[in-house]
Formats: structure tokens, sequence, C-alpha cells
């Protein structure tokens, strides 16, 4: 008997011994995340609320996953292998016309933060209907950034079977086929822009960095990039989609109360591409284009429903409950 109490009393220490050393991080803590592009100022965010540590501040393990395109993103969260996407939310729009539900459950922008830029090459080219014919770059194909070319390019008059859009990424594989001749025009962001436009190989069209300028583009208030998640995913993960909003809108709040330069001193080096106060000019010019508390803006929806009925097939004459492409529980209730 004394045998037998002892085993127990040493099989009693062991599970308290295993509780009081388990790792505060649960199992469903640990997410990750497909961000389309981190280097890119309209998903800074997601960097720096992992360099800020907010992240595990909450308890989380995050992963961060680098796809420069988001449609190639978006399709990694639909494969299952990634939790969410740091991405425009134009998508949870478009996804639901294909009968898969995803919502953004934290509103990071409310203004694209993206520009048309024409190559240098071109002088005569003034408005996008004189990009008829030529050959557009964009991130990847069923991309935002594709998404809003071909947008244009109808409202100027142009149908979608005269012009061509081309798969170029960004950063230096863009540059390259603009500096090469292969793309006459592209749709791009910062820091990009600012290289571009440094070295006078390109100059803007299409400017949608601000939210004045956007609705002069788009008609309305466009809300951009955001934390988007499968719906079913969010009904059956709720503690863990709080965390995640609390450490979003908590850098969101950081991003409207504290200067360019600061920021910039918290992300990596090399997202500077070797021009550190360039970086910090864009930064300053665009920051503006992020909300403050994370909430889906007024009308946004309507617009980006809008501007996706003016060229897309899949959406044109779809029936879109707008009210299930995001939520605003999360944001609401941080703290």
């Amino acid at each position: 008997m004394n045998m037998m109490r002892k085993k127990t009393l040493l099989a009693a220490m062991a599970v308290a011994a295993t509780v009081l050393v388990a790792p505060s991080v649960q199992a469903g803590d640990k997410i990750s995340l497909m961000v389309g592009g981190y280097e890119k100022h309209i998903y800074l965010p997601a960097k720096l609320a992992e360099s800020l540590g907010y992240f595990k501040a909450e308890g989380l393990d995050v992963e961060l996953l680098n796809e420069p395109a988001g449609v190639d993103a978006e399709n990694e969260m639909l494969a299952g292998a990634v939790q969410g996407v740091v991405g425009f939310y134009d998508h949870c729009v478009d996804l639901q016309t294909k009968g898969k539900y995803v919502e953004s459950v934290v509103q990071f922008a409310h203004a694209p933060g993206e520009v048309e830029l024409v190559s240098s090459k071109y002088p005569n080219v003034k408005s996008m209907a004189d990009l008829k014919g030529k050959n557009l770059g964009v991130t990847g194909l069923g991309s935002s950034t594709n998404f809003l070319t071909q947008y244009l390019m109808v409202k100027a008059g142009v149908p979608i079977d005269a012009f061509t859009s081309i798969p170029v990424g960004a950063g230096t594989t863009l540059i390259a086929a603009m500096t090469q001749d292969k793309v006459q025009a592209a749709m791009t962001t910062e820091p990009t822009i600012s290289r571009l436009l440094k070295t006078g190989e390109a100059r803007v069209l299409v400017d949608m960095r601000t939210i004045e300028k956007t609705r002069q583009a788009l008609g309305g208030t466009y809300p951009a990039a955001s934390l988007y998640m499968p719906t079913e995913w969010v009904e059956k993960n709720k503690p863990t989609v709080q965390k995640l909003a609390n450490a979003f809108v908590k850098t969101l709040k950081y991003i409207s109360t504290h200067s360019a330069a600061e920021i910039t001193e918290k992300m990596p080096k090399d997202f500077y591409v070797g021009d550190k106060q360039s970086y910090i000019k864009a930064l300053a010019d665009g920051k503006g284009m992020f909300t403050s508390d994370g909430v889906m803006p007024a009308g946004g929806p309507e617009t980006v429903l809008a501007v996706l009925s003016g060229f897309s097939k899949n959406v044109k004459g779809k029936t879109v409950d707008l009210s299930k492409t995001y939520t605003t529980e999360f944001v609401k209730n941080v703290k």
C-alpha cells in the first residue's frame, strides 16, 4: 500500500510539474499568416506588430509568411496552409461570389496606398485611356492590383480585351519589367513607387495613396489592407482571433501616434532598400491611409462592390451580402 501511495504521489507531482512548466502559448494560439508582400508599406502593420512584441504580449506564436502577390496568399489560405491573410479586403467580396466565405476581422487601411505608374518612355500617356493596347504590370493575375487596374481601364472606356495584364510582382522584378519595357505602366506600392520616381524611370498617372485621391479615382473610400480569415475558422477560434485583433489594433494606434521615423526604426533594415530617408518620407506621406482602430470605414464595402462590379463577370449582377465580408466584433472589444 505504501508503495502504491508513493507511486500515486509521484504521478501527481509529475502532473503538477508539467502544468507549472507548460508554455503560455497553447497549440491553438500558434498562427500562420500569409502576407501579400510584408516589405510593402500597405502591409506594414504585420511586421510592426511582430517587432513591437504585440503578438507575444497576447500569448500568440505568429508566423508571418511572405507571398508577393495577394492572390497567391489567398490561395494558400483557401488550401488550409495558413489561418489568415494580410491582404486586400476586396478578396472577401470576390470570394463570396464563388461560394467561399472569408471576412476582414481587422481593417488596416481605408485607401489602397497604390499608384498607377507609367514609364517615362511614354510621355504622351496622359490618362488610363492612353494605355489602350499596352502591357500593364500587376503583382499577379487575380490580385487587387489587377482588380484596380481593370476597373480604371474600363472606367476610362477601354475594354478588358484591349490591354494586357502582366504579372510582374513588386520591387525589383517590377522595376526590371518597366526599365526593360516589358510593361509600359504598372500598379504598385511603396517603397517601389519612390524608387522608380527617384530614378526618373516612371511618373504617377493615378494616385490612390490618400483617402481624398482614392475618392477621386474610385468614387469613395476603398478599404484595402486588412487581416482576413475564413468565416468558419473565425467562428471556431474566437479567443485566438480576439488576441490577433488586440495586437493589430494596438499596432494601428502606434502608427497613428508615432512619426514615420520612429516607425521606420522598428522595421527590418533591408526594407529600406538602401535608402532610409526615402522610406521615411514615403511613409510620412502615406501613413494616413491606415485606420487608427481597425474598424471598417462606413460606405467602404459598397465602394469595393461597385468597383468589382464595374469590370468583373464574377461579381457583376451577383448578390453579395456585404455584412458577411467583414466583422467589427473583435476590434470593438479591444481594450
